[in-house]
């Protein structure tokens, strides 16, 4: 395949503008708020993020590579085909969810990171601990995404595979560490219009190719491979079902999310957004779609790219870029690129920032430096930044399994994180000691079920499993959503056992090192002080809950204040902007 010299013209070009914009955004961002407030600036975009711009980047973060060639991909390979590309679905769901019950609570009482809740109720040693998956999350998935980029840039216009991966990453790292949080919702505007326009230009173009048939009579018979529409089988509904749990539920505790709903300017907008976006992230899968049924319809023999056709050549993952390439006119192949290119890079530098923002506040200024002034927090963000992004980049050139670390931690997050949010926000009465057995059981019963992706043989062999064709065993009984409801349940459990024992007299109050029951007025119960400002939240909400003796069950076990709040958004607003 030759080099394409017009292909590296509108790469660079569409780089430069992304970075120009992303500087302009910068330049914004310095003058918004007080210099006080330079940090939390650029964590939540100083709070007045507007419809607009928010439905873009809200929409942007889960529109990214992996969503529009993991889509195609899934309706592409025989035997799965639409029925199994749950994602666009899943996260449509997800964010849906997310502006249903998750976004209005955290937005009304001011947090700066999704970490703040726990640390608030948990304390900071807990914080550290949630950090760890949060951020395996947040550098896997930006690392798979940059791998993806890299092997689609190299199949249209035939440039070094690392080169483009650097390249990339270092256009993505520069405005995010210049600009936060301004940089990457404006380049998101960008980046999303690229993405719409160069998919759906390029759709016509290989639908009308001579060697594909049309998409209507392959959805339903079979043709050059079985009927993409897919189908799933009796013996695999719970697999289905566990992977669409996932995706619904475990889609939500993520901070590129909640970092949008943190940035809005009032908690009802926090909901809105997340409307939209669920609207967005569908409609921005249907070309994708379209694609992924273009090359399942595709008499690959017929095209410049011979035979045999991508699944036998193991490029199946590949059919996006391969479509653009062998079925599209040359320039309409490089509109579509620039799509690609703009989905990864809106996702990457969210993950970025994401792992940045909750590193700077969550563990080096709350668990360490308290004191610590805002230019000194400004300072570790972009250093951080720096670093997430170089490690990033050095994990998608040098793993041979970033998907399967990807996969391995977005499960943890589902697992560990999705839990802990529910019980943070939802259920009275939760402590430290519940956490960390919520936490440890959690990651101990999705580590025994083994990784496909790692080679990861299962210590527990659930009912239905088999072996594949490297002997590791599939899971087909649904053991991850099993994993999430016992850490739930787990920390329920343990957390009322707990306080029972302390509060009764059973354990003697020395007991309690985590000073989670006994202690109230401990120095952990103070440092919670600095989580949010007095401004955003009534300071008396941050002491410890009072032991109560005579409680009915649904008192017990239900936090009503978390359904039944005012929306403060307006005040918080006013207070933003003084």
């Amino acid at each position: 395949m030759a080099f394409h010299a017009e292909g590296l013209v509108a790469i660079v070009v569409f780089y430069l503008a992304i970075l120009a914009v992303g500087i302009w955004a910068a330049w914004k961002t310095k003058n918004t708020g007080s210099e006080g407030d330079r940090s939390e600036a650029i964590i939540v975009g100083g709070r007045d993020i507007g419809l607009l711009v928010g439905g873009f980047t809200m929409t942007a973060t889960w529109v990214g590579g992996g969503y529009i060639n993991g889509t195609a991909e899934a309706v592409y390979v025989p035997g799965y085909g639409l029925a199994w590309a749950q994602a666009p679905i899943g996260y449509s769901l997800s964010l849906v969810l997310g502006g249903l019950f998750f976004a209005k609570p955290m937005r009304s009482k001011g947090y700066v990171t999704m970490l703040d809740p726990f640390q608030q109720l948990y304390g900071k040693r807990m914080g550290g601990l949630l950090f760890i998956p949060a951020l395996m999350g947040e550098m896997f998935w930006a690392a798979a995404i940059f791998s993806a980029l890299g092997a689609t840039i190299s199949v249209i216009i035939d440039i070094n595979v690392n080169i483009s991966v650097i390249i990339s990453a270092l256009i993505a790292t520069m405005y995010t560490l210049v600009g936060g949080l301004y940089s990457v919702a404006y380049t998101d505007v960008v980046q999303l219009f690229c993405i719409f326009l160069g998919l759906w230009i390029s759709v016509p173009f290989a639908m009308s190719h001579p060697a594909v048939t049309d998409i209507g009579l392959t959805a339903v018979h079979q043709v050059h491979q079985a009927p993409w529409l897919g189908s799933v089988n009796s013996l695999d509904v719970y697999t289905w079902l566990d992977n669409f749990l996932l995706l619904t539920l475990g889609g939500i505790p993520w901070q590129a999310y909640f970092q949008r709903v943190l940035s809005s300017s009032s908690a009802t907008y926090a909901q809105v957004l997340s409307f939209l976006a669920a609207f967005g992230c569908l409609v921005m899968a249907l070309p994708a779609v379209l694609i992924g049924a273009i090359g399942a319809s595709t008499a690959w023999n017929e095209t410049e790219y011979g035979s045999p056709d991508p699944m036998t050549k193991k490029e199946a993952d590949m059919i996006l870029p391969i479509v653009l390439q062998y079925l599209c006119p040359v320039y309409i192949s490089f509109f579509g690129l620039g799509a690609v290119s703009a989905a990864v890079m809106s996702s990457a530098d969210s993950s970025i920032l994401s792992a940045s923002s909750m590193f700077a506040r969550n563990i080096y200024q709350l668990s360490f430096r308290q004191n610590a002034s805002d230019r000194e927090i400004v300072w570790v963000m972009r250093i951080t930044v720096f670093l997430f992004g170089a490690s990033a980049t050095a994990m998608a050139l040098l793993a041979s399994s970033v998907y399967g670390l990807w996969y391995l931690s977005s499960d943890l997050v589902y697992i560990i994180i999705f839990p802990q949010l529910l019980c943070v926000l939802f259920i009275k009465g939760t402590n430290t000691y519940g956490a960390i057995a919520g936490y440890l059981f959690g990651l101990v019963l999705r580590i025994t079920g083994g990784e496909p992706y790692l080679y990861l043989q299962p210590l527990i062999y659930y009912p239905g499993c088999y072996p594949d064709e490297n002997n590791i065993y599939i899971q087909r009984f649904p053991f991850k959503t099993l994993a999430m409801l016992t850490s739930f349940f787990t920390n329920i459990i343990v957390s009322y056992l707990a306080k029972y024992l302390f509060e009764s007299g059973t354990l003697p109050p020395k007991l309690d090192f985590l000073d989670a029951v006994v202690a109230r007025y401990s120095r952990e119960h103070m440092d919670k002080a600095t989580l949010v400002k007095s401004d955003n939240i009534v300071l008396n909400e941050l002491a410890p809950v009072n032991p109560r003796h005579s409680l009915t069950l649904s008192s017990t076990f239900t936090n009503k204040e978390a359904f039944n709040y005012v929306d403060s958004s307006p005040e918080l607003s006013n207070t933003e902007d003084n």
